[in-house]
Formats: C-alpha cells, sequence, structure tokens
C-alpha cells in the first residue's frame, strides 16, 4: 500500500501569524479578519478582530483558498497571470471561491506549501501589510 504524506501548517504557526497580522493591524488602525488553511485549503485557524467589517469574513477565506489551490498570492501577482488572456480573466472569476483582492498568500516552510493565509479588513494594500507581517514569523 502507497501513501502520500504532507506536510501542513501547525496550530502554533497559525496562531503565532495571526498574532503578528493583528498587531500589524492595530499598529495601521485598522480591523481585520484572518482566514488560515491548511494545505488542502481546510479551515485550521480564524480571528475576527473586534469592528472588522463583516464581508471581511467570507473574503479573507477565499483569498485563502485561491492562495492555497494556486500557489501563489492574490492580488498584483494573479492580476499580472491573467491580465493578457481575457479568457482566462473572465474565467478564473467563475471558480468557487476565487478571489482577485490583495491579501492573501500560500505558507511556506522548507520549500512546501503547508497552508495559506487570506487578510481581509481594508484596502487590500492594507491588508498585505498585515499578510506581510505575518509572513515574517516564517523567519524567525
Amino acid at each position: 500500500m502507497r501513501v502520500h504524506v504532507k506536510k501542513s501548517i501547525t496550530s502554533l504557526l497559525a496562531k503565532q501569524m495571526i498574532d503578528a497580522a493583528a498587531q500589524k493591524a492595530e499598529e495601521i488602525g485598522m480591523s481585520i479578519a484572518i482566514t488560515i488553511v491548511d494545505e488542502s485549503g481546510v479551515l485550521k485557524a480564524f480571528s475576527r478582530m473586534d469592528t472588522a467589517p463583516l464581508v471581511a469574513v467570507d473574503a479573507s477565506r477565499k483569498k485563502a483558498i485561491t492562495a492555497v489551490g494556486f500557489g501563489f498570492p492574490t492580488g498584483d501577482a494573479w492580476y499580472n497571470f491573467i491580465k493578457e488572456d481575457p479568457i482566462l480573466h473572465e474565467g478564473a472569476h467563475n471558480l468557487k471561491d476565487f478571489i482577485l483582492l490583495g491579501g492573501g498568500a500560500p505558507i511556506v516552510v522548507d520549500d512546501t506549501i503547508v497552508g495559506a493565509i487570506g487578510i481581509s479588513g481594508g484596502h487590500y494594500k492594507q491588508d498585505e501589510i498585515c499578510l506581510n507581517a505575518a509572513l515574517d514569523v516564517l523567519k524567525s
């Protein structure tokens, strides 16, 4: 019998990333929702700061799912990938749980995608500031 062993984000790492993103959000004066999924796109951790917009809950989830499903960040990376391809540009928006907005990224440990994170609550550039703070946890 053969099995495939997958590496997955730990609960501890997910919590550390959520804490870093929330701290950055507080520093820049906003409230966010943070979704972390495992390598298969299954919810691992979630947090919604007080006063974060309700729409941020679903947007953060979609950002995480899009990032883990395709293996690269949402936002500029996705836009640059599809902008010159009208069929892909229109078709991608019909994928379940796809979102183009910035604020989502794969979580990569030892060159392996172990999950993804999605952040929403402000302009997508603000979301990306909080995202980068969360991803900085991987460097320590």
